[in-house]
């Protein structure tokens, strides 16, 4: 799940829950949020989910990474994501130009922090990244940590494929986005670099929002986060392979129009069953049996476009009773 909080997470948890992850934004920092999912946890994976890439130093990331692991030891990955060009010019005030190679050079380099004996230099020479460290401290040596990369376009799910451990998939991913684009973008990616595609790791997060008492609330909700998705153009690979354009344009329209609570009525059941579990339990459980291709590690995430933290956090609670039910897999 995205982290729900100590007290729900323990309940998850305690169900089966495998891994927790967190996003940010302007006032949420993915690694403070990872710092408390590993002190309030046993034994779930934790990690950002994503954390934007280019934001920060490979050094940071590394350095971020070895605290976490000191503190939940072997149970730490690291999700990254580039992030749009207008946020790294904007808000951060970094150079994101060739993302996809900037990605690969960016995760050796944090790759080369975490494989470091101690009093080894730590050197990369590359296109955008320069290192020569040499940390004369005893802080060093391995440690496992994977990397995944939050990617949707070829070029990044190539990179994922050449350097990263795998993919952290979109919530708008479907079946067949899966199948057509990413399963065979991650292949080409591992045979340029000689890796085993088989062993890429393809986790992805879950639009979910269960709600037995008022289940039509709970789809229109889920409606709405993948409208608000869609009002993004880097998705639109994905709608023209499915044939969506009509819907998206509507969508478009009324966002350009600040209707925001009218998004959802343009989603489609088609849509709706490809990318989201929602309705109450018997509709949810339905849905993901309808899918042929859900993410091998799944986060079911709560929608949370103009969804309260309340209403949120009762979606939260709601999977956890699901998984308290019938096991963390639903």
């Amino acid at each position: 799940m995205p982290w729900p909080g100590t007290q729900l997470a323990q309940r998850c948890e305690e169900a089966g829950a495998a891994a927790f992850c967190a996003g940010e934004f302007a006032d949420a920092s993915a690694y403070v949020s990872a710092a408390e999912m590993a002190h309030g946890t046993a034994r779930a994976r934790i990690g950002p989910g994503i954390a934007y890439a280019f934001a920060r130093s490979p050094f940071v990331h590394a350095a971020a990474a070895r605290h976490l692991d000191k503190i939940a030891p072997g149970r730490v990955f690291l999700g990254l994501g580039a992030g749009t060009a207008r946020m790294n010019r904007d808000w951060f005030g970094v150079d994101s130009t060739h993302p996809a190679r900037r990605m690969t050079e960016l995760v050796a380099c944090i790759r080369a922090f975490l494989a470091a004996e101690n009093d080894e230099k730590v050197s990369f020479d590359g296109e955008f990244y320069s290192i020569d460290a040499h940390v004369r401290a005893p802080v060093l040596g391995p440690i496992d940590v994977p990397i995944l990369l939050g990617a949707f376009n070829k070029h990044m799910i190539r990179a994922a494929g050449s350097v990263a451990d795998g993919i952290l998939g979109h919530g708008l991913f479907t079946d067949r986005w899966w199948d057509e684009v990413v399963d065979p973008q991650l292949i080409l990616g591992a045979q340029r670099t000689g890796r085993d595609p088989a062993g890429l790791l393809r986790w992805g997060w879950v639009i979910t929002a269960v709600d037995d008492e008022n289940p039509a609330r709970a789809i229109q909700d889920a409606k709405r986060q993948i409208a608000f998705y869609l009002t993004v153009r880097t998705y639109d690979a994905l709608v023209e392979l499915h044939g969506w354009q009509d819907e998206v344009a509507a969508i478009r329209t009324d966002f350009g129009a600040g209707h925001l609570r009218d998004l959802g009525d343009h989603v489609s059941d088609e849509m709706l069953y490809a990318m989201a579990v929602c309705g109450d339990t018997a509709q949810a459980r339905e849905m993901l049996s309808a899918r042929r291709r859900l993410p091998d590690l799944g986060f079911a995430s709560p929608p949370g476009f103009l969804v309260s933290p309340r209403r949120r956090g009762f979606y939260g609670g709601q999977i956890a009773g699901l998984f308290g039910q019938i096991g963390a897999v639903l």
